[in-house]
Formats: C-alpha cells, sequence, structure tokens
C-alpha cells in the first residue's frame, strides 16, 4: 500500500510544465497533426474491411465524425489536465492520458449506439463494438504518447548539447576579454598610474556585472552598460585619439541579446580602426529594430595602408560570437564584415525572440 501511495504521489517537486512530454494539443499545430492522423486512421480502418467490395464513403463520412469528436474531446481535456499530469511522473502521467482517451472512446461509442448511428446492434455485438473501439483507443494512444515521449527526449538531449555549446563559446570570450582589458591597463601603468587605478576599478565592476547573471540572454541596456565600461578602459588609454558615436536610442531596454556580443565588436574595431593610426578615429555605433529583427552595427575607420598592432586581432572573439548567434537563433542570424569608403563595417543580425521562447529553450 505504502509503495502503490508512493508511486501515486506528487513529486516533492513540481516539473515545469514546459518540460513535460504531452504537447500543448490546444496550439493548432499540435491539433492539426491530430486530425490529420486520425483521418489516416479512418481511412486505413475502411480499407481494411474486407466485406466492403466497393469503397464505402458513407461510411468514411461517418466513421470520421466519429473519430474526430473523439480526438477532439481528448486533445481539448488533456489540454485542460496538462497542469495537473506535468506533477506526476511520466509513467502514471501516460497511464492517465490513455485512460481519459479510452473513456471518451467508450463515452462517444455509447452514444452512438444509443441513437443507432451504426445500425441496430445485438448484445454479442455490441460488447465487441466496446471491445474493439477500447483498444484500438488503447494501442493508438500508446503509440501516440510514446512518440511523444521519445520526442520530449530528444528535445532535451539537443537542449543540453545545444546549452554545452554555448556555455563553452562563452567561457572562451571571457579570458580573451580579460586578457584584453588588462593589455589596456597595463600600457596606462605608466602613463598615468591615477587612470590605470580608475581602469581597474571599471573593469572591476564590468566583471562584476558580467558574472553576476548566469544567463546566456541578458537586457539591451546591461549589454550596452557593459560595453560603455568597456570603451571607457581604452578612452583611459587612447585619450583623445578615439572618439565615440552611440546611436542606439530606438532599441527597446529589455529587449533580449547574448552576453558579451557588443564589446568584441568595440574591441576589434579598438585594434584594427584606432591603435594603428596616429590620428586615431571615430566608432560608430548603430542598432535598431525592424520587422522582427535586430540589427546591430559598428564601423570604424580602416587604412589598408596602415599595419595593424596585431595581426591575429580579435578574429577568434568574432568567430564565437558568430557560432553563439546561429546556436541560439538559427540560420536567419548573421554577422558579416566588409569594407567599403574608408571603413571597416561590422554588422549583427538575429531574430527577436519573445522570453517564453527564449525559455528556456536554453
Amino acid at each position: 500500500m505504502w509503495r502503490l501511495r508512493n508511486l501515486l504521489a506528487f513529486k516533492s517537486k513540481p516539473a515545469r510544465v514546459d518540460d513535460f512530454f504531452l504537447p500543448e494539443l490546444c496550439e493548432s499545430e499540435a491539433l492539426l497533426g491530430l486530425v490529420l492522423a486520425a483521418e489516416l486512421l479512418v481511412l486505413v480502418l475502411v480499407l481494411a474491411d474486407a466485406r466492403q467490395v466497393h469503397f464505402d464513403w458513407v461510411r468514411l463520412a461517418l466513421t470520421s465524425l466519429f473519430v474526430q469528436w473523439i480526438v477532439l474531446l481528448s486533445a481539448a481535456l488533456l489540454c485542460r489536465l496538462r497542469p495537473l499530469l506535468a506533477r506526476l511522473r511520466p509513467a502514471i502521467a501516460g497511464f492517465c492520458c490513455a485512460l481519459v482517451v479510452v473513456a471518451l472512446t467508450l463515452g462517444c461509442t455509447a452514444v452512438s449506439d444509443y441513437f443507432q448511428l451504426v445500425g441496430p446492434l445485438q448484445r454479442v455485438d455490441e460488447m465487441n463494438l466496446y471491445l474493439r473501439h477500447g483498444s484500438i483507443a488503447l494501442i493508438m494512444s500508446a503509440l501516440l504518447l510514446r512518440y511523444f515521449y521519445l520526442q520530449s527526449q530528444w528535445r532535451r538531449q539537443q537542449q543540453a548539447e545545444l546549452r554545452a555549446r554555448i556555455e563553452s563559446l562563452q567561457a572562451r570570450i571571457r579570458p580573451h576579454f580579460l586578457f584584453n582589458s588588462l593589455n589596456s591597463i597595463a600600457s596606462l601603468i605608466v602613463i598615468d598610474p591615477y587612470k590605470a587605478e580608475q581602469a581597474v576599478l571599471d573593469l572591476s565592476d564590468l566583471f562584476r556585472a558580467s558574472l553576476a547573471r548566469p544567463d546566456t540572454l541578458v537586457p539591451w541596456c546591461e549589454e550596452l552598460e557593459l560595453a560603455q565600461r568597456y570603451m571607457s578602459i581604452e578612452q583611459y588609454r587612447c585619450g583623445d585619439r578615439l572618439a565615440m558615436q552611440w546611436r542606439v536610442e530606438g532599441v527597446p531596454e529589455e529587449m533580449r541579446i547574448p552576453q558579451l556580443t557588443l564589446q568584441p565588436l568595440l574591441e576589434n574595431a579598438v585594434l584594427h580602426g584606432i591603435q594603428p593610426r596616429v590620428e586615431g578615429g571615430t566608432i560608430e555605433v548603430d542598432a535598431w529594430v525592424e520587422s522582427g529583427f535586430f540589427e546591430l552595427q559598428v564601423s570604424n575607420p580602416y587604412d589598408d595602408a596602415v599595419k595593424p598592432t596585431s595581426p591575429r586581432g580579435t578574429r577568434q572573439g568574432l568567430l564565437n560570437i558568430e557560432a553563439r548567434l546561429v546556436a541560439l537563433f538559427g540560420a536567419e542570424a548573421s554577422l558579416t564584415s566588409e569594407r567599403r569608403d574608408g571603413c571597416h563595417v561590422t554588422r549583427l543580425r538575429y531574430p527577436l525572440r519573445d522570453n517564453r521562447q527564449e525559455a528556456r529553450s536554453i
């Protein structure tokens, strides 16, 4: 008795509904799939009837009506029960789902028998009808639930692999960012110790903000502040040789962006556009939202005749950003670079995602 009570008991910590293997059957895509699968089952049942010499369109219509009522009622009821079922163990939840489908099937069979939709039945035929319908409902619901469960496990494995990949890329960016910032501060120590001290404090605040939030995506306002703190360190070192233009007013503050995305782009602009030039230059940052996409553009002066101070540059950081964008947003995300009119322009683009999807899909 204790084991049975323990088996049927809810988990001490309720599972997230988004992690439940049964999909949202109220959504149009899932409902359409169920309706099509049910119609294929009806077609198979009608074609498999060896007693019919010719194809019976009337029987197809009546059977379709009967099966689709069961499918729609089952989908509606399971959709309402989904939050409760998500708190059960998967095996118990699957058993309850199958029980609901079988019960609805027997109920619909009783209604069709009462109104004699399949014609008058003898007692023996009536029992066979109930047994046949119940068995078909049990087998089909078990197959569908098994498919949903395997699909859920496969999706969970994909998300775990994606999370591990993104965390690996993020871990590569942070040390790279730290080393370049420390190099900038080291060059300030001899020139201006006071500015070097201020730069260390800025770097401390910057890393505190960066490491305090483990989420993959952060609000745009936080990412912008992070980048501006980094540029204050670079301006300590470059002085009047570095000027900034920010045109980012049209971007919502709470828009989500992968953490440490803007900073490597600015670092690349300083390394290749400002450091090699005696006169320095201006880095321009433009950001906007258009047609469901976020676009970010960083441009800096570029002279082919001037050798960069570091031939390797920050290409690794840019590759990491591109890989993270593709991993998070798919093939629609892109990171491109081009040179035009004496400027090097790096442009980033990805589709916006709402907070529920971001959910923790990652």
